[in-house]
């Protein structure tokens, strides 16, 4: 589905946000990005839809190297990318429903678009995903007047309207209290697995990358120096990405109780996201 090889981002500057990263995930997973601040992590995401251009490197999704499309076929390419934003993204004068359907942008026609006709199919699946995660009533509320959960729920359902073949999502809980930070990854991870969507999530808190990712990336002065499962993560481990602490509690222990409900249950943690390895 998608393989990273060899991707680098320098800068003008001459600093390197990313020095060769490779990976690859080839099942509908939810893997998780940790590392301190400037590890690269949002700039890992934001490559891989070109949001930032690579410096050199591959992006290949379903065998098409997104890093060498024209402007064009980029437009095509980014609608089968979802993309959840960290500062939501949303357009605060419309409303959840008008923000919900600006995901189907790519599908029809400018004229269509700015008169807000969309196709039933495309309304009916709106409103289905209002439901599903918890906004069923919103749809005519505009985007200022709701809470920081919810217009990351309405960003969610946004990015899903897309049908993409690859969710890419940075800081989801950057700004919200702790549950409703649970809140909003198990509603991710869930969704995810529903649609057999792989995402990839940028994510400062450990324990919430450890309760709700299948496999785990940890990101150091722009290069991979962990890569495995939530139960590989130890305090050496933290040490290598994050630095020297006290990190007994941070790590979410083997027997601690997962999610209530916990979707990973229903995955397959040992297979699909395989490092990829490179000489010289």
């Amino acid at each position: 589905m998608l393989k990273i090889i060899d991707l680098t981002k320098e800068y003008r500057t001459g600093a390197k946000a990313l020095k060769g990263v490779s990976f690859k995930i080839d099942l509908p997973q939810v893997v998780a990005i940790i590392g301190p601040s400037g590890a690269g992590k949002s700039t890992l995401i934001r490559c891989i839809n070109r949001l930032v251009e690579p410096s050199s490197g591959q992006v290949m999704l379903d065998g098409t190297n997104v890093v060498t499309l024209s402007r064009g076929e980029l437009r095509k390419a980014r609608r089968r990318i979802g993309m959840i934003f960290q500062e939501y993204n949303l357009v605060d004068r419309l409303t959840v429903m008008e923000n919900l359907l600006s995901g189907r942008l790519g599908y029809v026609s400018f004229w269509k678009a700015y008169r807000r006709k969309f196709p039933s199919e495309d309304i009916v699946a709106a409103f289905k995903l209002l439901d599903r995660v918890g906004l069923d009533g919103y749809q005519d509320t505009r985007a200022d007047e709701i809470s920081g959960g919810q217009r990351q729920r309405v960003g969610i359902a946004r990015a899903l309207m897309q049908q993409p073949d690859l969710l890419l999502v940075d800081e989801p809980t950057a700004s919200l209290d702790p549950k409703t930070s649970r809140q909003i990854m198990r509603i991710i991870v869930e969704l995810a697995y529903e649609r057999g969507t792989p995402a990839l999530v940028n994510i400062h808190d450990v324990g919430l990358a450890q309760s709700f990712s299948d496999r785990i990336i940890g990101l150091r002065d722009g290069e991979i120096v962990f890569h495995g499962t939530s139960e590989n993560i130890s305090a050496d481990v933290l040490t290598e990405i994050y630095g020297e602490e006290d990190w007994s509690t941070t790590i979410r222990k083997a027997d601690d109780d997962g999610p209530v409900d916990d979707p990973k249950k229903k995955s397959s943690k040992d297979n699909g996201l395989v490092r990829e390895t490179t000489t010289g």
